[in-house]
Parts: C-alpha cells; structure tokens; sequence
C-alpha cells in the first residue's frame, strides 16, 4: 500500500490589507500518496496558489504543519527551506521562465548544477526529460526558437531533473491554446507517473484537473469538494 508523501493538517494563511486581515486560507487538511495526483481548483482569489506556495516552501503558514514525507518543512529554518526547494521540489508555473541564453538542454540542466550534479549525469538525465516531452529534436534551440508550447513543455521536463519527491504546478497551462494545453497537461501528467512523481496541478482548466487521481476545490479558503478521479 502507498505511503502518504503529502499531508497537509489545519493549514491557516491571513494577511494584513490596511484595517483588515484576509483569510486566505482558513483550515485545510488533505493527504496525498505518493505516485498520485491533484488538481486544486477554484475562483481567483480563493487561496489555490497560497496553497501551493506554502507546500512548496514558498510562502509560510500562520498555523498548521505539512509533511512530506516524515518531514515537516513548516518548521524548517530558511536555510533548510531552500534545500527543501531545491531538493525536493520541482516548480511549474504560469509563465516557463526560460533562461534566454541558455537552449532548451542547457535549461533543464542547470538547476542540476546548483544542486551539484556533474555535467554528464544532468545532461543524460536532461536529455531523456527532453525526450519525454517529445523535443529531443529541440535540445539546441534557444526559448526564442521554440513555441509557446515548446517553452512550457521544456519547463515541464526542468521540473523533473533534480528527480523532487514532488512537482507542483501553478497554470502550467494558463497561457497556451486548448491544443497546446492538452499537450503539456498530458505530458505532465504522464511524465510524473512514468517516474513515479506525486503532482499538485493548480488548474482553473476542469480538463487539466479531470486528469488527476484527486480533485479538490477551494472556496473562500476552504476545501469544498474532495472526489477520488
């Protein structure tokens, strides 16, 4: 039986917004096992992306803890919380943030150099994430070269090569067509089971999110639905 390798318990996020304090995120609890996916969805503003960041070690929390794994990273010192992000997660995000004048291969690879892989293991490593995502024909071209969809599906492959107990995605497909988003979600999607990633997808794309394991809907700061895919 799979283990838990996110557990998320009583999460509780506010903000100061002049005389007022924003409950953004107002007690969320779920679990996630390893391997599997969720789609986190919801109206703009109903705390999807704080969510997110704070599993990401982005953001904080005011109350509540998370684990990944046995570890709660809600407690972490900021050093720790940088390994924690540079070790364990791998981001996506609305926008792929592509180095311009780094090519497609020299992109997936670098965050494998900050982590201290030597080159040849992160450039086969880069090299099969590339071919995942159907660009190995790609491998030397420049962001400026590539498709808007070849940029996100190159970010996709970035987010897998320091091999992360976890991929979250922010809109990974918010700014493509409907062609190009079925691409990428599916190349997502089939990339972290192939390598037995667990994935958080914050969609507001029901087609994106109808492809995980879990669907969970946030309104107003709290977890409305949870239905098993």
């Amino acid at each position: 039986m799979s283990e838990n390798i996110l557990k998320v318990e009583n999460i509780i996020k506010n903000y100061a917004s002049g005389d007022e304090t924003l409950n953004i995120l107002r007690g969320i609890n779920f679990q996630l096992e390893e391997g599997k996916s969720a789609a986190i969805s919801g109206q703009s503003g109903s705390g999807k992306s704080t969510l997110l960041n704070i599993i990401g070690g982005l953001d904080r929390c005011d109350e509540g803890k998370v684990y990944i794994g046995s570890e709660e990273i809600t407690s972490l010192s900021e050093k720790e919380m940088s390994l924690y992000r540079s070790k364990k997660v791998g981001f996506i995000f609305q926008f792929h943030y592509l180095l311009k004048d780094f090519t497609a291969l020299e992109n997936i690879m670098l965050p494998a150099f900050i982590a201290g892989i030597n080159k040849k293991n992160a450039m086969e490593t880069a090299k099969s994430l590339l071919a995942d995502v159907r660009l190995e024909d790609r491998s030397s071209h420049f962001p400026s070269q590539l498709s808007g969809g070849e940029r996100q599906r190159v970010a996709v492959a970035r987010s897998m090569v320091n091999d992360p107990s976890i991929i979250l995605a922010d809109e990974p497909t918010g700014n493509l067509d409907p062609q190009n988003s079925e691409i990428v979600s599916q190349l997502l999607y089939e990339g972290a089971k192939k390598r037995g990633k667990t994935l958080i997808v914050v969609t507001h794309d029901q087609k994106v999110a109808s492809k995980a394991n879990v669907q969970l809907i946030l309104e107003t700061g709290k977890l409305a639905e949870e239905a098993q895919a």
